[in-house]
């Protein structure tokens, strides 16, 4: 009879309990978690403090007592591991309840430690009113300071999963709330262009989002003064407010690991390799602690996702059984939440692809979430990466309808080993309400497909930027439209319905760069103007990129 001890749960662990129970209904499995909770929805955390989640209970996914009679293992709640002694194949435990430690064998043991948020080391740190959320007890202590001293003014640090999401769930409690973001946008896994509309939609509800700013210290205001908290920010300016959340980020959470001599690998996460094996073959790891495989580069990640661990730990549980089962690395597949937006990606990044040095396209689309007749349509904003050869590298996508669709279907072509080529093809669901004839997808193959054949060669707003001599900006949208939403500076400006009868404004000598709204038009315009000799390249997206990519 295999004997395995688990330690951590969530995720990761609890799954891998539950897949081993399935597989081996003799084997003795016993979970180990330091707090009270072994299954709880930790994404749905915010939900519950911003209100969408009215119980608390909702989030208890599994109790010691209901794992107990379902899958027949042992939950030991508040028992920390402390030490592995891997030679003699035994943990040492500490029960926080009473105080004392002991040992178990193990014949399989698994590491689900997952990550702990950052806290850096500013001064005030440890300053009453300052918050991280993690777990259950976390989100009791944020609700108790809420409901216990109602704050008037709330500060987020952090613009990333957690950052966004406690933003508006404060927002949603009434509060009056600041957001502060080291770097030049939210949400780092897509690019600045596609987060400029989410910095729009934050600023239009009415949150104080501060870009390029970071936090130095944080210091108690005397009594009686009008906020508690004194925020000491960059270049030496200051912030006042009640409380304060740190959403930097997290960190895997490798100390037990690390002690017992366990390989780290080069991003500071435990090393596994695809059957989710450490470098001790009876020692295995799962979810945010581990260092995963990402699927375009082949290079160790952090990518701390549910998904994943779950995945991870199914396939540890097998491997320790016997089988031999392998995990096929990591996309990054992703979605948030903003307000009414939601914002979604896969695979690699522009910023991330220029680090590599790695050759990429890029193609953005605008088209509607399902067919602009039918009632309710929003736009979806595309942008879709890939290579020279049309392999998919990345995506992602801004809007209210339809976004986790796109990125999904793209998420599995991508794993499938599609090409830009093979999107242009997909048969995917259309009705009026649920989508188009050509969807969104399809759209991104032809503009890519298009652009890679030669047919329609694209630009970007980089191009115009740095507009050369020899080419001009020609904008075929309608006047009305350039007075109502704005131009590219020194663009010529002649309607697509009236270009083929004006040719003759056109310089033969400078090369076209052609712009419309989204890109139609000028994709139409730009296949008209080569076949009369003009030397000419569309701009992807249009005039929409244009602003969004140009935007403070």
């Amino acid at each position: 009879m295999t004997r395995i001890l688990i330690v951590g749960g969530v995720a990761g662990g609890a799954s891998a309990a539950a897949r081993a129970r399935r597989m081996d209904e003799h084997a003795e499995i016993i979970l180990f978690e330091r707090g009270e909770f072994i299954s709880f929805a930790n994404c749905g955390l915010p939900y519950h403090i911003g209100g969408d989640i009215p119980s608390r209970d909702a989030l208890l996914l599994q109790t010691p007592l209901s794992f107990k009679r379902r899958f027949n293992v042992e939950v030991r709640v508040f028992n920390e591991v402390v030490a592995i002694d891997r030679a003699a194949r035994t943990v040492r435990v500490r029960d926080l309840a009473r105080g004392e430690e002991y040992e178990e064998r193990y014949d399989k043991l698994l590491l689900s430690p997952g990550a702990a948020p950052i806290r850096p080391p500013l001064p005030g740190i440890d300053t009453a009113g300052v918050y991280t959320l993690r777990n259950i007890p976390d989100m009791d202590r944020i609700l108790a300071a809420l409901t216990h001293e109602p704050p008037r003014h709330v500060t987020v640090v952090g613009g990333g999963f957690i950052g966004l999401e406690m933003m508006e769930a404060l927002h949603q409690r009434g509060l009056s709330v600041t957001q502060l973001e080291l770097s030049d946008q939210v949400m780092a896994p897509v690019d600045r262009e596609m987060a400029a509309m989410l910095h729009e939609r934050i600023r239009e509800a009415g949150i104080d989002l501060r870009l390029r700013t970071g936090l130095n210290a944080i210091e108690a205001q005397p009594e009686g003064a009008a906020h508690r908290l004194l925020l000491q920010l960059g270049e030496g300016a200051t912030l006042e407010t009640d409380l304060l959340i740190l959403a930097i980020g997290v960190k895997p959470e490798t100390l037990l690991a690390a002690q017992a001599g366990l390989e780290l690998g080069p991003r500071g996460g435990i090393k596994v390799d695809a059957a989710m094996r450490t470098s001790d073959p009876d020692i295995f790891a799962v979810g945010d602690a581990v260092e995963e495989v990402d699927f375009v580069t082949g290079d160790a990640a952090l990518i701390p996702l549910a998904g994943p661990a779950n995945r991870q730990g199914r396939i540890a549980a097998d491997n320790m059984l016997g089988r031999a089962e392998s995990y096929k690395k990591t996309q990054g597949t992703a979605i948030c939440k903003v307000f009414d937006l939601a914002v979604a990606s896969t695979g690699l990044n522009e910023k991330r692809l220029k680090q590599l040095g790695m050759a990429y396209e890029k193609v953005y689309v605008h088209p509607g979430s399902h067919a602009g007749y039918y009632p309710g349509a929003h736009p979806v904003s595309l942008k879709l990466l890939f290579a020279p050869d049309g392999r998919i590298l990345g995506a992602q996508a801004v809007g209210k309808d339809g976004i986790d669709k796109r990125i999904d279907v793209l998420a599995v072509a991508q794993r499938a080993g599609m090409t830009v080529f093979d999107l242009q093809d997909l048969e995917l669901t259309y009705a009026p309400p649920f989508g188009s004839a050509k969807d969104v997808i399809n759209m991104a193959g032809f503009v890519a497909s298009n652009h890679l054949k030669g047919d329609s060669p694209i630009c970007h707003v980089s191009d115009v930027l740095a507009l050369r001599p020899d080419q001009r900006v020609l904008d075929v949208r309608n006047p009305a439209e350039l007075e109502r939403l704005g131009a590219i500076p020194g663009a010529i400006n002649i309607p697509l319905d009236e270009l083929r009868g004006r040719l003759d404004e056109l310089p033969k000598d400078k090369e076209l760069i052609v712009s419309c709204q989204v890109g139609l038009r000028g994709h139409v315009a730009s296949r008209m103007l080569q076949q009369h000799g003009f030397r000419v390249k569309n701009l992807s997206g249009g005039f929409k990129t244009w602003l969004m990519a140009t935007a403070e």
